[in-house]
């Protein structure tokens, strides 16, 4: 088994375990891509039609909002990065992808996805639990935003995420907490 293999197992393993069969036709799906530190993954205004799961490095989702650039979100290693919105209804998402650090991805083309769909119920179920673990951490993160201060939002940033602070800029980091920098 090689290290490509080893990482799929493991990341799909959290959800449930795959047939030998359903496993390989996912993986045969699979792609690796590389990116170097701060390319754009996906710009704002492109149509989402590739499921991104980060296997090494970092990235941020982010969007302009009166020409100030803000972050949405983080995705590190063993999340997607991906922007359902724009996913699931096939419009231009209003939002980018950009890498923070050189990052290993694995990309999963949605139309190869769908097409699976069909011959293994299994990787549908697999990826609607994925998609719902990934849902609840878009309601937990709104849910901070409306009920905690930026100061328990970085505290509870650096409760989960201890690295963050080493990996990501200060700008990025004072701009997902909703704060200016000189404030963070």
């Amino acid at each position: 088994m090689d290290n490509l293999d080893h990482f799929l197992r493991t990341y799909f393993h959290q959800y449930m375990d795959l047939p030998p069969g359903a496993f390989s036709a996912l993986r045969g799906i699979c792609r690796e891509l590389q990116l170097g530190k701060n390319e754009i993954l996906q710009p704002i205004g492109h149509t989402c039609r590739t499921i991104y799961i980060i296997r090494q490095g970092l990235a941020r989702i982010y969007y302009l909002k009166e020409a100030l650039d803000i972050t949405e979100d983080f995705a590190f290693e063993g999340n997607l990065a991906v922007r359902f919105e724009s996913l699931f209804t096939g419009k231009p998402s209003q939002k980018g992808i950009q890498v923070l650090e050189d990052t290993s991805l694995i990309a999963i083309r949605a139309d190869d996805l769908n097409t699976l769909y069909d011959e293994y119920p299994v990787i549908e179920r697999l990826f609607r639990k994925i998609f719902e673990h990934c849902h609840v951490d878009t309601i937990r993160r709104m849910e901070r935003i409306q009920f905690c201060s930026a100061a328990e939002r970085y505290r509870m940033l650096l409760e989960e995420r201890p690295e963050a602070v080493q990996r990501i800029s200060l700008k990025y980091i004072a701009s997902y907490l909703g704060i200016t920098q000189v404030s963070l």
